[in-house]
This record gives structure tokens, sequence and C-alpha cells, in this order.
């Protein structure tokens, strides 16, 4: 596609089509919350979640089932009440992180790939595309990425001259941190400058910090950590270190918790010993599974201050999560760090959206403190 492969010279440098707080949300077709269900009165972003490219072509495939989903997504959301802007995400932590490096780091992929992107965004009349692709795995894969996202930046402002249409916006969904410090050297860094020049901005996925692979109950998306640098503060400072600005940084908050067997009953808080975990599902479990599973009789439910999250537990059953109280303080949080704001994974977890409200209390006690200077 010849948009892919402008050689226009148009700047990468971007300043976002507008500084306005991100509250987003990604979603994915499900039988028991589909996209009517979603509430945009608590949002401004929905994520289509997910697109995948062809591991031949390296265009994005859409089949007929998906196509009729992206445009019920696009249509219905377009019909609600406030309007939020809707982007195609590509990739996903099921998806191949093979394939990815692989059109990153070919020209031919990379325009195939480009190409097909913003042709589909059109089509279903997206306001913009995310690419969630993990991850990299090294410094080469790290420096494919950059020349990825200034192609494709470049084809957006092309495709938007062209058409006289608004460019779409680019944003990427990545590690919590800016450099992957708990592998083995040498560590990869994300091309934290290149990316600030080419996304709007980018979803930190600040959670998945503890789970299954883990043979001790933590808090899957700890704010803080005394033990250590595995927790959200730490990520999301370490990306602004790294010279990320942060009014293109928006954290990640989950609507599920991380669920264990305890190794003993009367071992209960966190980094309590636990072996095993839900089978089906890697111990992920939605907010309103937890809800329900709080109110049985014997559930004891407590908040951890040094992480700012909440567990409960019941016999041998332990799960940690977030719920309205410490997601409030974490949105807190990222508005006291300059942050663009945050999202949730994911839409229909949260069904009477008592977590997902939090953050519209806080937007306006904040905006009108700023309106007073």
């Amino acid at each position: 596609m010849a948009i892919a492969t402008a050689t226009t010279t148009v700047s990468t440098s971007i300043a976002s089509s507008s500084s306005s707080p991100v509250k987003g949300a990604y979603w994915f077709d499900q039988e028991t919350f589909p996209v009517s269900a979603i509430n945009t009165t608590y949002l401004t972003h929905v994520f289509y979640a997910f697109l995948l490219p062809s591991s031949t072509t390296y265009t994005l495939e859409i089949t007929a089932s998906n196509a009729t989903s992206l445009s019920e997504f696009t249509t219905t959301l377009r019909s609600k009440y406030p309007p939020v802007k809707t982007l195609a995400s590509i990739g996903g932590a099921a998806s191949n992180a093979s394939l990815f490096a692989h059109i990153a780091g070919n020209a031919d992929a990379r325009a195939a790939f480009i190409g097909s992107s913003i042709l589909v965004a059109r089509r279903f009349s997206f306001d913009g595309l995310d690419l969630d692709w993990e991850y990299p795995r090294n410094a080469a894969e790290m420096s494919d990425l950059a020349v990825l996202l200034r192609q494709w930046r470049i084809a957006i402002v092309a495709e938007s001259e062209i058409t006289g249409r608004l460019p779409l916006l680019l944003t990427a969904a990545v590690y919590f941190a800016a450099d992957f410090f708990l592998n083995a050297p040498p560590v990869p860094w994300y091309p934290v400058i290149a990316m600030n020049k080419t996304l709007d901005f980018i979803n930190v996925m600040s959670y998945d910090l503890h789970g299954a692979w883990d043979n001790n109950t933590g808090a899957p998306a700890a704010l803080f950590d005394p033990k250590g640098n595995v927790n959200a503060v730490y990520g999301l400072r370490s990306w602004i270190w790294a010279g990320m600005c942060p009014k293109k940084v928006v954290m990640g908050l989950p609507l599920y918790g991380k669920k264990w067997t305890l190794l003993n009953p009367n071992m209960t808080g966190i980094g309590a010993e636990a072996v095993g975990v839900k089978p089906d599902s890697g111990g992920d479990v939605p907010y309103f599974q937890i809800e329900a599973f709080n109110k049985e009789s014997d559930v004891t439910i407590m908040y951890d201050p040094d992480t700012v999250t909440a567990y409960s537990y019941a016999g041998m059953s332990w799960v940690g999560y977030d719920d309205p109280v410490t997601v409030t303080g974490k949105i807190g949080f990222a508005q006291a760090l300059g942050l663009r704001g945050y999202f949730f994974w994911a839409a229909g977890f949260d069904r009477d959206w008592k977590i997902t409200e939090q953050g519209v209390t806080p937007g306006r006690r904040l905006a009108h403190q700023s309106s007073q200077g």
C-alpha cells in the first residue's frame, strides 16, 4: 500500500491530538457482556481486543465473524452519550510474539501490516490503533519496534493529509516498567525516545505482578512494595525516568484478581506459602466473582496498606485484588504523578461499575483544582 511506504517528509514528533485525561477500558467480544452494556459515562477511550495479523501476509485477519463484531463495536459506541474514542487493539497476551518481531524487523512485512491496519481502522470507523506486542525480547527487537512505530506514524500522517480526515490515534500497551529488569542481562529497554515522538500515549500494564508462577500469595497490582521493585510505582517512574512524557503515560488497573490455594490455612497474609491455582484460568478471577466470594459467611476481607491492595480468604482459598477503595487511591496517585490517566482490563469484569466509576469524582476534583489555579 502506498500510504505505508510514503516518503513524504513529515515530522514524527507529535503532540497528542488532545491532552484531555484518558479513562480507558479494553473490551473483548463476550456473550455475557455485549458492547451495548458499556457505560460511557465513566470512560473516554474503549479498546477492541484483539485483532491479529496473518503469519503469511502480515495483514490483519478479518473474518466474517469479527467483521460483524467490529462494525457492531464502533456503531454501538458512536450511538452512546457521552461519546468515546474507539481503538482497535492488535496482539494481546495470547498472540505470537515472534510474528510481531518478524513484522517489525522486515520492511515488506512492516509495510503490509501498517497499510492493512490503517485500512481496517478506516473501514470500521475506529478513531485509532493500539499495539499490544507482549513482548519484544531483546535490544534488536526493541530497535525494530522503534522503526515500526516511526513508519506507522508517517503512514498515519500521510493518510490523513491525503483523505482530509483526522489522523488516527496510535497507542501501545506495554510492560509495567520501561526495562525488563527481572530478566537476565543484557536487559532490554523500550525505545522510549521513539515512543515519545510517535505515540499518543502508552498503556502501562501495571498488573499481573504476581500470579500463578509464584509459590506465595502476592498483590497482583501492588502500588508499592517494601520488599522490592515489582510494583506499579517503580514501573511508572521508570518510564518517566527513561524520558516518556508523563502526559503520555496511562496507568493500568485490573478488574480481576489472582487466586491461590494456601499451603497452611493459618498463614493467610501476603507472602503466605501457597500451592496450585484455579486450573481453568491460571488463577484469574473477575471482580464480580470476587464480590460473590466475599459475600460468603466464612470469608475474611483484608486491606494491605503497604501495597495498597485488598485480599480475602476462606479455608484454603486466597485471592488478591483491587476494589473501589484501592483503585481510588491508585487513581489519586496517577493524578499526583501527572499521568495522562488510567485504563482497565477489562470491561465486563466489573458488572455494576463500582470500580470503574471511581475515576469520575477524582477527575472532577482535579479539574476544579486546576480551574482555581
